[in-house]
């Protein structure tokens, strides 16, 4: 059925400046599916997560996205945020002066408002917070800290894990989100995203690891390698990767 399609995306190319990175990129995920995009450094994953939340740096020059039925292309970045769309980057920001429980009440309410919801109460808010802390295995005393400032890199991403969950996205985009971490941090951070996946939620997974997707075993792998889906197929694309990498494709 079509409302099964959450995310289609029909012959996307894009380009920063004068460079074409994506040449003609096509899938569709259902909901509540798993997509794992893999492929090589500057194959066009970290560009096609960037353009599907509109970074304005990159410019589509073809092609067409459909987000929930809707054309995301025409959105501006934050209507997409509110539509139901997240992204967990590679290397998360700093910023200083803005504590996250600040920078958290304010991200829900606008999700809310733009939904025609009321404001969360105070007491509400905490304790949504509180419960989405202890699902990633977040301190308490992390709320009153500025956002990722003095955070090592394992928790930086167990920041954005948290954000996701409190932000609850139909679509979530995990941009290199294991990149750095250790062993137990990559156990967090997929037990959250396990935690969180239902029948109506979805997940792109962008790396060009296997060791995430131990944890969070997707329905759909693609390879993407200069700038084109070269494979699509289940889980089995990602031991062929493993023991003979991506020349293979």
């Amino acid at each position: 059925m079509a409302n099964d399609i959450l995310l289609k995306i029909d012959n996307l190319h894009a380009r920063i400046g004068d460079r074409e990175i994506l040449k003609g990129v096509s899938l569709e995920i259902k909901r509540g599916e798993i997509h794992a995009v893999m492929g090589p450094n500057g194959a066009g994953k970290s560009t096609l997560s960037s353009v599907l939340t509109g970074k304005p740096a990159y410019e589509v020059t073809e092609g067409s996205v459909l987000f929930d039925g809707r054309d995301l292309l025409a959105m501006k970045p934050e209507e997409r945020a509110w539509a139901g769309l997240f992204m967990s980057f590679q290397y998360p920001v700093e910023i200083p002066g803005v504590s996250i429980t600040n920078f958290m009440k304010t991200a829900v309410n606008a999700k809310r408002e733009a939904a025609g919801l009321e404001p969360l109460k105070g007491g509400e808010f905490l304790k949504l917070m509180r419960e989405k802390m202890e699902m990633v295995r977040m301190k308490s005393e992390f709320a009153k800290r500025e956002v990722n400032v003095g955070f090592s890199g394992g928790e930086k991403k167990r920041n954005e894990i948290f954000q996701m969950a409190m932000l609850d996205p139909s679509l979530a985009i995990l941009d290199e989100t294991d990149s750095g971490l250790d062993v137990d941090a990559l156990k967090i951070v997929a037990d959250g995203v396990n935690a969180m996946h239902t029948p109506e939620k979805s997940a792109i997974i962008i790396t060009h690891y296997q060791k995430l997707l131990e944890y969070v075993v997707p329905d759909v792998v693609h390879v993407l390698k200069d700038g084109r889906i070269v494979a699509t197929g289940d889980r089995s694309i990602v031991d062929i990767i493993e023991n003979e990498g991506f020349d293979k494709f």
